[in-house]
C-alpha cells in the first residue's frame, strides 16, 4: 500500500472513531483539529506521487441559481463563487487573512500599488498583460468605470456602503488608477480591492440604472479572471471553462460545473453518488453517511457564518410606515427572550456550531464575545407581552385590541438548518401565545422577498467578509434602502456612528470595545433573534486536489484545485481547450 492510501485509512478510521463519540464526547476543537489534520494529510501524501499536468472538471452542488452574475448587484453566495472566478479585483485576501492595511494582499489585476506620503491616495499599476475574455485590453479606465457603477445611486449597488470612505478615482494613464481619500484609516485598502470587482466598460455602453440587471452582462459575464463563462442553464447549473492564455496562468482545472438543487437530499445524494464533488452544506446529521464513503473527506473551517430571524421593521404594504408588529422595540424583544437559542443550535448542529453573539462571528480579532445577550425566559417574555397589552385568549394566541400575535417567517428550502430551526422556535414561541407561521421558500424566491422587503421576518444568514466593515451593508441605515442588503430596514444613527469609530481605530484593544459598544446597541434593540454561528463543513472528492481552503471564501483557491490524471473519469475528459 502506497502513502496516500496509508494517509486516507488512517484519517478515516479517526474520523470514524471520532464520530461514534462526538455526541456524547468530543468537543469541536477535537473535530477541527482531526478533519484539517486528514485533510493536509491526505492533500501531501497524494500530491507526492502525483503529476502537475493540469486538467479535470469539478463540479460543485449548490442548492439553487444565483441571483444575478453582475458583480455590483449580486446578493447570493452562489453568484459571487461564479463571479470570483470569472472576474479579478486589483488585488485579493491572502492567506494570512489580514486585512489592516496592504500586508498580506497579493496582486490580481494591480501588479503593484504605491501609497502617497500622506497615505491620501493609492496608486494602483495594472498589469499590462491583462485582457478581458473577449481579447480587449484592461484599462485603468474600467477601473474608474466599475468604481463610479458601484457608487451611483442610480445602481442601486448593495455594496455601495463598502466603500463610502473612496472620495473617487482618477486615471493619470491608461494603466494607472489612483483612490483618493479624505482621512486615513486601517481599511482603505481592503476598501478599494475587495468590495469591488473589476467590470469592463465597454461591454455596457450606454446601459445605466435598472437596465443593468436584465444587460446581457448580468447573465453572460465577461472577465478578465483565470476562468471564463461558459453558460448559465437556469435551475440546473452554470459552467466556467479555463482561460488557457490568462496574464496570471492557466488555471489547473479545465472546468468548474455547479449543479443546482435545491432540495437539500438532492444536492447531497449527488455527492455521495459521484456525480458532484463538492458539497458545502454538511450538517452533524450527514457525517455518519460520510463516514461510509471512503471516496469523499471533509474539511472544517472557522466559522465565518451566522444565521438569524430578521423581523421586519417597515409595514411591508405600506413601507413608510412602521410594522404594525415590529416596529415596537418592546415586542421584538420579548420575542427574543421566549426562544431558546442554545436548545436550538444544540438540537439542530450538534457540536458544529455556537449560539450567534450577534451580526458578527468570533473569528474576528474585533468581537468581544461578553456581549452581554437578551436572556432566555419564557416567564419574562410572558409578564413583558402581558405589559405590552398582549393578552392570552381562548385559542392560545395572544391578542391585543382583537389583533392576533401572529406572523410568518420566510425560510429558504435549500437550507436544512434553518429549516429544523424555524420549526423550534416555532415551537417555542407557540408557548408563549404567539403565532409562527412557516414560509418555506425555493432560494430565488426567498431572495426576491428579501430584496423587496416583502416579509413579515425572514430566517437569513449571512457569510461574512474577512473585514468586520461589511455590517454597514447588513445592519447600517446605509444599507436599508431598496437596494442594500438590510431587509429589515434597522435604522439607528447612533450605531451607525459607532460603527465607523471602530472601524476607523488603528489599537485592536481600542477597536474591540468600540465594535463592543455597537453590536451591544443593536443587540438590545433586537431587530433580529441572532441564533446560531455554524462551522463551515465540506465534503470534496478524495480525486480532487486543493491548497488550504481561505475560510471566508473557500472557493478563492479553486484555480489551483485540480484532478490527477490517474483519477480522472468521463466528465473529466470533457473539458474546454479554449
Amino acid at each position: 500500500m502506497d502513502v496516500a492510501a496509508v494517509t486516507a485509512q488512517l484519517c478515516r478510521a479517526a474520523t470514524f472513531n471520532l464520530l461514534s463519540t462526538m455526541r456524547q464526547f468530543a468537543p469541536f476543537a477535537a473535530v477541527l483539529v482531526i478533519a484539517l489534520a486528514c485533510d493536509r494529510g491526505e492533500r501531501a501524501a497524494s500530491a507526492a506521487g502525483d503529476s502537475a499536468s493540469p486538467g479535470g472538471t469539478i463540479v460543485i452542488s449548490t442548492g439553487g441559481d444565483p441571483d444575478v452574475l453582475f458583480p455590483p448587484l449580486l446578493e447570493s453566495v452562489a453568484a459571487q463563487q461564479v463571479t470570483d472566478l470569472v472576474y479579478d479585483h486589483l488585488a485579493n485576501i491572502g492567506s494570512s487573512m489580514n486585512t489592516v492595511g496592504d500586508a498580506g494582499f497579493e496582486p490580481q489585476l494591480a501588479r503593484s500599488w504605491t501609497w502617497s506620503p500622506d497615505s491620501l491616495s493609492i496608486a494602483f499599476h495594472l498589469d499590462p498583460r491583462a485582457k478581458w475574455h473577449d481579447g480587449l485590453p484592461v484599462r485603468a479606465s474600467d477601473v474608474a468605470f466599475t468604481y463610479a457603477l458601484y457608487k451611483d445611486s442610480a445602481t442601486a449597488s448593495p455594496s455601495a456602503p463598502l466603500i463610502a470612505s473612496i472620495d473617487s478615482v482618477t486615471t493619470p494613464d491608461s494603466l494607472t488608477a489612483v483612490f483618493w481619500y479624505s482621512g486615513r484609516s486601517p481599511m482603505q485598502f481592503f476598501e478599494a480591492t475587495n468590495p469591488m470587482l473589476i467590470i469592463p466598460e465597454h461591454a455596457l455602453e450606454g446601459i445605466r440604472g435598472q437596465e443593468l440587471r436584465t444587460a446581457p452582462l448580468a447573465r453572460a459575464p465577461i472577465g478578465s479572471g483565470r476562468f471564463r463563462f461558459v453558460g448559465w442553464n437556469a435551475g440546473s447549473s452554470i459552467e466556467i471553462t479555463a482561460d488557457t492564455a490568462n496574464y496570471r496562468g492557466r488555471p489547473r482545472a479545465d472546468r468548474i460545473i455547479w449543479s443546482i438543487a435545491p432540495d437539500f437530499n438532492t444536492a447531497f445524494t449527488r455527492l455521495l453518488g459521484g456525480e458532484s464533488d463538492v458539497f458545502e452544506q454538511l450538517t452533524a446529521a450527514s457525517l455518519p453517511q460520510i463516514a461510509g464513503h471512503a471516496e469523499i473527506r471533509t474539511v472544517l473551517l472557522p466559522g465565518l457564518d451566522y444565521n438569524f430571524i430578521q423581523f421586519n421593521l417597515r409595514d411591508p404594504a405600506h413601507p413608510a410606515r412602521p410594522h404594525p408588529l415590529f416596529g415596537d422595540r418592546a415586542l421584538r424583544r420579548a420575542l427574543t427572550m421566549a426562544v431558546d437559542r442554545a436548545h436550538i443550535v444544540q438540537n439542530v448542529y450538534d457540536t458544529l456550531a455556537q449560539v450567534a453573539v450577534g451580526p458578527t462571528v468570533r473569528a474576528y480579532p474585533s468581537t468581544d464575545t461578553t456581549l452581554q445577550q437578551i436572556p432566555y425566559s419564557l416567564a419574562g417574555a410572558r409578564r413583558l407581552l402581558d405589559s405590552l397589552g398582549w393578552r392570552n385568549s381562548g385559542d392560545g394566541i395572544r391578542r391585543r385590541n382583537g389583533r392576533p400575535l401572529e406572523f410568518t417567517v420566510s425560510v429558504p428550502s435549500s437550507s436544512k438548518a434553518r429549516m429544523s430551526m424555524a420549526v423550534i422556535v416555532q415551537d417555542q414561541l407557540k408557548q408563549a401565545g404567539v403565532k409562527m407561521n412557516i414560509d418555506k421558500l425555493e432560494i430565488a424566491s426567498f431572495i426576491d422577498r428579501e430584496t423587496h422587503h416583502s416579509f413579515d421576518a425572514v430566517f437569513g444568514g449571512w457569510h461574512v467578509d474577512a473585514s468586520p466593515g461589511g455590517i454597514r451593508q447588513t445592519w447600517g441605515s446605509a444599507g436599508s434602502h431598496t437596494a442594500g442588503s438590510n431587509y429589515g430596514s434597522y435604522e439607528n444613527p447612533v450605531f451607525d456612528a459607532a460603527v465607523e469609530s471602530a472601524l476607523s481605530e488603528m489599537n485592536l484593544d481600542e477597536r474591540r470595545a468600540r465594535f463592543k459598544k455597537a453590536y451591544q446597541m443593536i443587540i438590545d434593540d433586537a431587530p433580529a433573534i441572532w441564533l446560531a454561528e455554524p462551522r463551515s463543513m465540506i465534503a470534496i472528492s478524495g480525486r480532487i486536489r486543493t491548497p488550504s481552503l481561505r475560510p471566508d471564501a473557500w472557493w478563492a483557491n479553486i484555480p489551483e484545485w485540480w484532478v490527477p490524471p490517474a483519477e480522472r473519469i468521463a466528465r473529466d475528459r470533457l473539458g474546454s481547450s479554449r
